[in-house]
């Protein structure tokens, strides 16, 4: 503390300043449509105004900051003695405090200059002299705020209206997506990765999921196998899988792009590892036989079971690293690029292995980004593209003759070009064709 008269002006011109930064706050507020008296409520203030201008993260952190602050400071005046060392540690305390509030208050300030389309030297204006920032920016008329409400802070344009009978869809065989919106946050907003993507996929179909760079098909993918959970139910045969995950879980198989096989294992030993780890406690040593055979007859790995998994191809490698998710017999197997690296024939080949697999009762979902060449092999196909707020949607869901008709064009490629990005060698017809995609399954639901 300053000694003397200094200490007194000193804890007036505080007072005042303080006084003043929150007067005009209250204007701000107003201006943000936000009731004004949020200005004079310590924390709150702040993550009032974290929200008005997109910076909610930094606006609760700077609340909590804040409030931190104010503990400490009552601390100080009615409990804390001077000559105590614990004074000495509170005031490192605050002073650590300012420090770290001004670090998250810049984000704040640099979205309220930008909301008020004001020169970025005012961050440092809002830093040191507050309240003439404050003031300037609340009771000048010609401060006018573009506010950053939740809608706009929510990248992405509304969602489709697609009329699914919600119930009917739960009570169908297969698997039932009723995805509302994916949202992610990072530091400084939210902003929605997938929305408005309903469908329902028989058993017995092998499905392509479709899509170019950034249309959100691994997040679906990580959706409907629970591993990040989306606002939405998801159905497999009847059961939800979120309500009923720790079950649910082991009906569920999935091969990621990259093989995670250990090299100097046989196929035999890697794929009864796999049965040991995946098939129910309770099966016998002649039910995990049996499973392994089966496995190996369908993939084609009966005659080299006995060889190094690093002695194979990279195709066979792919069937190993299949078989070992098969080997729960799951009722929805997803694969994520399964031809990765593979000449067009041995993917091809594999391709009818997992066709065959679909069609033993299972739904086998793949994304693959050259399927021209094992286009005719699948039952479905789902597109999902990047609208023009960068989120993704449904933009068809049916058979790929459907899909062909319903695009105008003739391969699976020419169709992700179609709802590509110009500035990615597409089209740009994402919009239309998701808006197109909800008259098209009006137009089918009243044929019914």
């Amino acid at each position: 503390m300053i000694p003397g008269i200094n200490a007194v002006y000193f804890n007036v011109y505080h007072l005042v300043s303080a006084l003043l930064f929150s007067t005009g706050l209250w204007m701000i507020f107003t201006k943000y449509k936000e009731k004004g008296w949020w200005a004079f409520v310590p924390g709150e203030r702040f993550n009032k105004l974290g929200i008005c201008v997109g910076r909610e993260k930094e606006g609760r952190i700077c609340m909590y900051l804040e409030l931190f602050e104010v503990i400490l400071q009552i601390a100080l005046a009615f409990f804390i003695s001077r000559e105590s060392a614990d004074y000495s540690y509170a005031l490192l305390c605050i002073l650590l405090i300012t420090l770290l509030s001004i670090f998250y208050r810049i984000g704040i300030f640099q979205n309220l200059t930008r909301s008020f389309d004001k020169d970025a030297r005012w961050i440092f204006i809002w830093i040191l002299l507050g309240w003439i920032a404050s003031l300037v920016y609340g009771f000048s008329k010609s401060y006018i705020p573009h506010k950053i409400q939740e809608e706009d802070a929510l990248a992405g344009t509304m969602p489709a209206d697609i009329p699914f009978d919600i119930m009917e869809m739960k009570e169908k065989k297969g698997l039932t997506v009723l995805l509302k919106d994916r949202i992610v946050s990072d530091f400084s907003k939210r902003r929605y990765l997938l929305k408005g993507i309903y469908f329902t996929i028989p058993n017995n179909s092998l499905v392509l999921l479709l899509g170019g760079s950034g249309a959100g098909k691994t997040t679906l993918v990580n959706a409907i196998l629970g591993y990040e959970k989306a606002d939405a139910e998801i159905y497999l045969n009847g059961e939800s899988i979120y309500d009923n995950y720790e079950q649910m879980k082991y009906r569920i198989g999935f091969a990621p792009q990259q093989d995670l096989l250990r090299q100097y294992d046989t196929v035999y030993n890697t794929l009864y590892d796999a049965a040991k780890l995946r098939m129910p406690l309770d099966s016998s040593e002649e039910e995990i036989q049996k499973r392994i055979k089966n496995v190996m007859d369908l993939l084609g790995l009966t005659a080299g079971s006995k060889g190094l998994v690093s002695k194979k191809s990279g195709g066979m490698r792919k069937r190993i690293s299949i078989g070992m998710e098969l080997i729960s017999d799951p009722d929805l197997f997803v694969l994520d690029e399964p031809d990765s690296g593979l000449d067009g024939v041995i993917a091809r080949e594999l391709f009818e292995k997992l066709r065959d697999i679909a069609h033993q009762g299972n739904i086998v979902l793949t994304i693959t980004h050259t399927p021209d060449r094992v286009a005719d092999l699948f039952d479905y196909v789902i597109v999902l593209a990047r609208d023009s707020g960068r989120v993704g949607r449904l933009a068809f869901c049916g058979t790929p003759d459907e899909a062909k008709a319903f695009f105008g064009k003739n391969t699976m490629e020419e169709i992700v070009m179609t709802v590509n990005k110009k500035e990615e060698g597409g089209e740009g017809r994402a919009d239309e064709f998701i808006a197109r995609y909800s008259e098209y399954v009006k137009g089918k639901k009243d044929h019914e």
